[in-house]
């Protein structure tokens, strides 16, 4: 009989070992405020994680229609085998879509350490639309379910996306892509959009695989950009796209 319990056990405590457990995003921005650094693994993040509401958020600029809220984060933040519920905005317009708004309140959170979201899963939006990261920032290995927003985006160091999978649209228009940038191996199933971006550095989108509409018009590359092996299977537009100063074509940029 104690055999078979012991059996029992065995088969008991695996499971218990491997439940994921579930972190509120609240805590996570109460650790922030706190100025506790941020290191979850294998968790369940629910709610949203609103990087824009923090205790620091101070007034960058207002003129008489506009208005922006600047909130830092000031502590490192990793995220490793988490899967995020709600939406995780580092930017938060409360007056988008609304009609007859004559002014407007703009909330956005720079990183000044490093942040890491590594082999994460994002169930709805993320948007670090004007952030600034300003160390290390990772995405590797994640998967955005839904539209993943980047738009004007300032990164001091390389970002990696390496094995990223981008279910919906994903937007880095008007990013200046510092060396060392890497989407290899990344797959964009939904469209992908880096009009007007700059690739003045070092960087890779080797292997990566974009299914659907893609748009790098007037976008600007250098030959130390790296995109052996990449796959355009959907439409593309690389009108006004230039490699080293000069116009190119998709065909010279994977080819070279």
């Amino acid at each position: 009989m104690r055999t078979i319990i012991s059996a029992l056990l065995l088969l008991v405590i695996p499971a218990i070992s491997f439940a994921q457990k579930t972190v509120s995003a609240a805590s996570v921005i109460e650790s922030i405020n706190n100025n506790q650094p941020v290191l979850i693994n294998d968790a369940e993040i629910t709610g949203t994680l609103d990087f824009t509401s923090l205790n620091n958020k101070r007034l960058e600029r207002s003129n008489s229609n506009d208005k922006t809220y600047i909130s830092t984060v000031n502590v490192p933040v990793t995220f490793s085998n988490c899967k995020f519920m709600g939406k995780v905005l580092g930017y938060y317009n409360p007056d988008n879509g609304k009609s007859f708004i004559n002014n407007s309140t703009v909330n956005n959170a720079n990183f000044n350490a490093d942040v890491n979201f590594e082999n994460c899963s994002f169930e709805d939006d993320v948007s670090f639309k004007y952030s600034v990261f300003s160390n290390k920032i990772s995405f590797s290995g994640s998967r955005f379910n839904e539209e993943a927003e980047f738009k004007y985006t300032s990164f001091k160091k390389g970002p990696v996306f390496k094995s990223v999978l981008f279910k919906d649209e994903a937007v880095f228009k008007y990013v200046d892509f510092p060396s060392n940038f890497d989407f290899s191996n990344a797959v964009f199933e939904g469209d992908a959009d880096f009009k007007y971006a700059q690739f003045k550095h070092s960087g890779s989108f080797a292997g990566a695989s974009f299914k659907d509409d893609t748009d790098f018009k007037y976008a600007a590359f250098v030959s130390a950009v790296n995109l052996k092996g990449a796959n355009f299977s959907g439409s593309n537009d690389f009108k006004y796209t230039t490699l080293d100063n000069r116009q190119t074509n998709m065909h010279e940029l994977v080819n070279k």
